[in-house]
């Protein structure tokens, strides 16, 4: 068998933002219920490129195809006029062992679940009336958490925060531009939003627990490797509900992990977001929600495994 090699145009052409919610929210749902095999992800540094790598593979049981996906994140590309992001999807035959695809996504595929599980879980965890969304960084996962998130509810207004004030305003304007109302935020004000979600790669928390406000509902995404650390164990102390897409992972290198190896919770404070994507949350006006999302590779094969099923039916 030689495998089918697709590029970005191909991918785009068959995907929409229906497949990619639909595929994410039911592999969310089925990790949660152990319908999935997910080995621990492998981490790669490079500090003097400041870049990483993560390989991830996962299979949703039963599925007909397991995936294997590299994904890199060099974060000063953009300096030199080159994307944050890239990587390949390789999409393997669970009957077989025969390679039937790969898939030269360059990293979009990546952020598309990345930015689809996040809008998913920032939805249903938040308040029913929550209008005021805070996105913490500038790139591109800030971007498309917002613009994912506005197909699912109302957002009145969006605060970017970020270090470079440039960036910062160019992001908004992009926002703008796009029918939504955005404005740049010190990080205090961002982090009394109605929703708050991080997308940065800061190895320090990058608000304060304290100003997070009674009734706030918090998505980490960002935290995806040890160093990593986007929010403050505190936060995790005044949480009614905090929610992780894998629990061994979010304990190993998220910032769950974090808040438990401080003494802010335990290590079984924590409920699986696929059951609450699942059914409604009841949650009280005042309480304070978190999500720590590390990233699944059981989300990547069913999002590939989709996307190959539009293609090569």
């Amino acid at each position: 068998m030689t495998p089918l090699v697709l590029d970005t145009t191909a991918i785009k052409r068959a995907t929409t933002p229906e497949l990619v919610l639909t595929a994410v929210r039911d592999a969310m749902i089925a990790h949660a219920h152990g319908r999935t095999t997910v080995p621990a992800p492998l981490h790669l540094q490079f500090p003097d490129a400041d870049g990483d790598c993560h390989v991830k593979a996962g299979w949703v049981t039963d599925a007909p195809d397991f995936t294997v996906k590299i994904a890199t994140g060099f974060y000063r590309n953009p300096a030199a006029g080159l994307p944050t992001n890239h990587g390949l999807v390789c999409v393997v035959s669970a009957r077989t062992g025969q390679i039937r695809a790969i898939l030269d996504d360059q990293g979009l595929l990546t952020s598309w679940r990345t930015a689809a599980a996040g809008a998913l879980v920032t939805h249903a965890m938040a308040r029913p009336d929550a209008a005021t969304l805070a996105v913490f960084g500038t790139g591109e996962q800030a971007r498309l958490q917002v613009q994912w998130l506005a197909r699912l509810r109302r957002i009145d207004t969006v605060l970017v925060h970020g270090r470079s004030q440039d960036k910062s305003r160019s992001l908004c304007g992009e926002f703008n531009t796009l029918g939504l109302h955005a404005r740049p935020a010190f990080a205090d004000e961002a982090a009394a939003a109605d929703m708050v979600i991080t997308t940065t790669p800061a190895t320090a928390p990058v608000l304060q627990a304290g100003d997070v406000r009674a009734g706030t509902h918090v998505t980490g995404i960002g935290t995806d490797m040890p160093h990593k650390n986007e929010l403050p164990p505190a936060l995790f102390a005044r949480a009614t509900l905090i929610a992780t897409d894998d629990h061994q992972q979010c304990l190993d290198h998220g910032d769950f992990g974090h808040a438990v190896r401080a003494g802010a919770t335990t290590d079984t404070s924590d409920t699986p977001v696929g059951l609450l994507l699942e059914r409604p949350v009841e949650r009280p006006d005042g309480a304070i929600t978190i999500a720590d999302l590390t990233g699944v590779g059981a989300l990547d094969a069913a999002l590939a495994s989709a996307v190959l099923r539009e293609l090569a039916p």
